[in-house]
């Protein structure tokens, strides 16, 4: 693993060996230029930051997501009407056997022009067990391909859909929360974006896969039957346990991560618990695909 330079504005341990990191001894309220420059620099080694024991205010959470970037509004989601910046990702006690908001690997929303940088999630009210968090890191996904299959892909794009939301995205037998305000049968969301299969990302430079079950409908220029096998194949191993790791929220816990190059999976096992978190978006860019990159070093 890559020794990186120490961290002196808090305790940082890595949460496994493919992304991820606990922080402890920070106050993100008052958090100064020193300490967020430090923390941004541990949100690029790790991916994935989750930094415990705050208490943030709604203002305070909102406020610390604009030192990352301009907020964004997540489509088709109900926004809490006192926070305009903020979701309230709520299950109820009594909702069991249901599908809750993301539980299954995405990059959140990648069927938009501009994906989302990334999100903040807060955790107000947590299950004594269960709810957990699963992350994947999608650098490393693409860096164990082989050299053909990199070679393949490097030029590609996929279709992207927001197909959840659209007019046959949900089927009549799947349960869904009633505690999310969640748009459905909207004809724009099946709209079809094209993004780069392979990301660069625009801080790092590192090459990330940017595919994901949720969104991703076909490859460019071939037909969905034809696409099947490849996007399968990299759905799968991209999800590996070694390139995964798993965050245990505490009430007051904060989580921060990097949608252009870690998917992420909440854990649906705590029927009978309620649990609450607050999430904030941050706003993206259009991703950059091998030949954008190319393009601009030659320009």
């Amino acid at each position: 693993m890559t020794e990186h330079q120490p961290y002196r504005q808090f305790r940082l341990r890595p949460m496994a060996g493919a992304l991820g990191a606990d922080i402890d001894g920070v106050d993100l309220a008052s958090l100064d230029e020193a300490g967020f420059a430090e923390l941004s620099r541990a949100f690029f080694e790790h991916l994935v930051l989750h930094i415990h024991d705050q208490r943030l205010t709604p203002e305070q959470h909102v406020a610390l997501t604009k030192r990352f970037g301009p907020t964004s509004r997540s489509p088709y989601i109900k926004h809490m009407e006192e926070h305009s910046d903020i979701i309230a990702v709520l299950k109820e006690a009594d909702e069991a056997k249901i599908s809750t908001f993301g539980n299954a690997w995405h990059s959140d929303f990648s069927f938009l022009e501009e994906p989302p940088m990334g999100s903040l999630l807060y955790a107000r009210e947590v299950p004594s067990h269960g709810g957990d968090t699963l992350f994947a890191n999608m650098y490393l996904a693409y860096e164990a391909l082989s050299e053909g299959m990199k070679r393949m892909l490097d030029p590609l794009k996929a279709i992207h859909t927001g197909k959840p939301y659209g007019v046959n995205g949900v089927g009549p037998d799947l349960k869904v929360s009633r505690s999310i305000g969640i748009e459905r049968n909207r004809p724009e969301a099946d709209r079809e974006i094209l993004h780069p299969i392979v990301r660069v990302h625009p801080v790092t430079g590192r090459r990330a896969l940017f595919v994901n079950s949720i969104y991703t409908a076909r490859i460019e220029g071939m037909t969905e039957a034809e696409s099947r096998p490849i996007l399968r194949f990299l759905f799968a191993h991209a999800v590996q346990p070694e390139f995964t790791c798993r965050l245990r929220w505490r009430s007051g816990d904060l989580a921060i991560w990097d949608n252009r190059c870690a998917m992420h999976y909440a854990v649906n096992d705590y029927d009978g618990q309620r649990r609450l978190m607050h999430r904030t978006t941050v706003a993206g860019e259009r991703p950059m695909g091998v030949a954008d990159e190319r393009a601009a070093g030659a320009a």
